[in-house]
């Protein structure tokens, strides 16, 4: 059945049906990813305590921090799958996870996952931007943006504030505070956190000493923090990526081809909780982190999608704007060259 669809034209009806049977949750490959995943973020913590405050030696607490930095990643995909309903089939199992989960992440369970759930509806939509994604602008829209914009568009999309700052600043500051258009229950959720995580650092620092608990927890979240925010990044901001007006936007087309197949070296795979299946998340987000890879593996038409390596997911810090006319995404360098082109061809003040 596969193998026939896999060499003919398919619509997204017929690939939901055959990738059905990976969207049921496995209470037993949940619980053992769980225990793979919260003992060792666990031990890792103790070991970083014993050495902040033991004759242990000061490097194993940091590389201590270094592991649970990226192992925090994972614990966010658990939490990810539970905004979606999709790591168990039981629904208070999903919610109580997730809130724990998204405690330990610093993030609100229903705040996040309600626009989570609503950029994917709209991701790969030139007319719906602005909700759970990157800011992105077209050319055209750059180009008429007044100065100032232009000037704070630009410090958005550097590196250094895209990878520096902006994720410490969401995971610490920006998830304090419910997002417009929140529902009580999303509001409800930000202010549990926030009880939760105060609770957390008073413990902490009547414990071990704020200074020493500080010094795990900031540095934790924020390797956590990047390394989250250049996934997601990366996952729809490549140059061949898909964006359309919504009168002719495909959803086919915006799963597979609007959310990138990253792969990565098992071990970082394993980490990121293969989210780097990104295309067949999006594709359908009711399949659970420990699924996509067994639907790829099984679905042939899956298999042509071309996969985003690491070193060609770099290229994408040095592209920042959408092309209508090219449809892809374009630096600011070819922009001003676009922009040139138009200058020349637009008729002159004495004709």
């Amino acid at each position: 059945m596969t193998e026939q669809l896999s060499s003919e034209p398919i619509t997204r009806q017929q690939l939901n049906r055959i990738i059905l049977q990976f969207t049921t949750p496995s209470r037993g490959k949940a619980a053992w990813q769980m225990i793979n995943t919260l003992i060792p973020y666990a031990l890792l913590w103790a070991l970083a305590i014993a050495a902040f405050t033991t004759a242990l030696p000061l490097w194993t607490g940091i590389l201590a921090i270094l592991i649970a930095g990226p192992l925090l990643v994972r614990i966010f995909i658990i939490f990810h799958d539970c905004c979606h309903s999709s790591y168990f089939k039981s629904s208070w199992a999903n919610t109580l996870v997730g809130y724990i989960t998204g405690i330990l992440c610093s993030t609100p369970f229903r705040d996040w996952g309600k626009a989570h759930i609503q950029h994917h509806a709209t991701a790969g939509n030139l007319d719906k931007r602005g909700v759970g994604d990157i800011w992105t602008l077209t050319v055209d829209e750059y180009i008429e943006a007044p100065k100032i914009k232009r000037i704070i568009y630009r410090i958005f999309r550097n590196p250094f504030f895209l990878l520096g700052v902006g994720p410490s600043y969401v995971f610490l500051v920006f998830h304090r505070f419910s997002q417009k258009g929140i529902q009580h229950k999303g509001r409800l959720s930000v202010y549990i956190t926030n009880l939760a995580l105060l609770i957390i650092l008073l413990i902490g620092g009547m414990t071990i000493g704020y200074t020493t608990f500080l010094s795990i927890y900031l540095p934790i979240t924020i390797i956590a923090a990047t390394l989250g925010v250049w996934l997601f990044y990366v996952q729809h901001q490549y140059e061949e990526v898909y964006w359309a007006r919504n009168d002719v936007r495909d959803s086919l087309k915006a799963a597979l081809e609007g959310s990138s197949y990253y792969k990565l070296p098992k071990v970082a795979q394993w980490i990121t909780g293969n989210i780097g299946l990104h295309h067949i998340h999006h594709l359908n987000p009711s399949i659970p982190n420990y699924n996509l890879q067994p639907c790829h593996d099984e679905i042939q038409k899956l298999q042509h999608i071309e996969p985003l390596g690491v070193r060609k997911s770099l290229k994408s810090l040095r592209i920042h704007l959408w092309d209508e006319e090219s449809r892809k995404l374009i630096s600011f360098k070819a922009m001003n060259l676009i922009r040139k082109a138009r200058r020349k061809k637009a008729p002159s003040n004495d004709q």
